[in-house]
C-alpha cells in the first residue's frame, strides 16, 4: 500500500513539475507570493490562468510606477517586456 500511495504522489506531480521545467526564467518564482489558492479578494492575489494581456499590462504598469506596489514595481522593472509577456503567457496557461 505504501508503494501504491508513493507511486500516486510520484505521478501526481509529474505534471507540476514538466511545466514548471517550460517556465521561462524568472516565472516559477511568482507562486511564491501568488499561490493559486489564494482567497478571492487577498492583498495578493492568485495569477495563474489569468488572461495573458492582463498579466502583462500589470507588470508594465507596475514597472512605470503606474499602479502603486509596495514590492511588485520593483519586481517587475527587474524584466525586460518581452520577459514580462513570456511570464504572462505561461501563467495563462497554468491550472487555476
Amino acid at each position: 500500500m505504501p508503494r501504491r500511495l508513493a507511486s500516486a504522489l510520484v505521478l501526481a506531480l509529474v505534471p507540476a513539475a514538466a511545466s514548471a521545467q517550460d517556465a521561462p526564467p524568472g516565472a516559477s518564482s511568482c507562486s511564491g507570493c501568488h499561490a493559486p489558492n489564494a482567497a478571492p479578494g487577498s492583498a495578493v492575489p492568485a495569477i495563474n490562468g489569468r488572461p495573458a494581456a492582463e498579466t502583462a499590462k500589470a507588470m508594465r504598469d507596475f514597472k512605470s510606477g503606474a499602479r502603486p506596489a509596495t514590492v511588485m514595481g520593483r519586481i517587475a522593472k527587474g524584466f525586460s517586456d518581452g520577459e514580462s509577456d513570456a511570464i504572462a503567457q505561461w501563467l495563462a496557461k497554468q491550472a487555476r
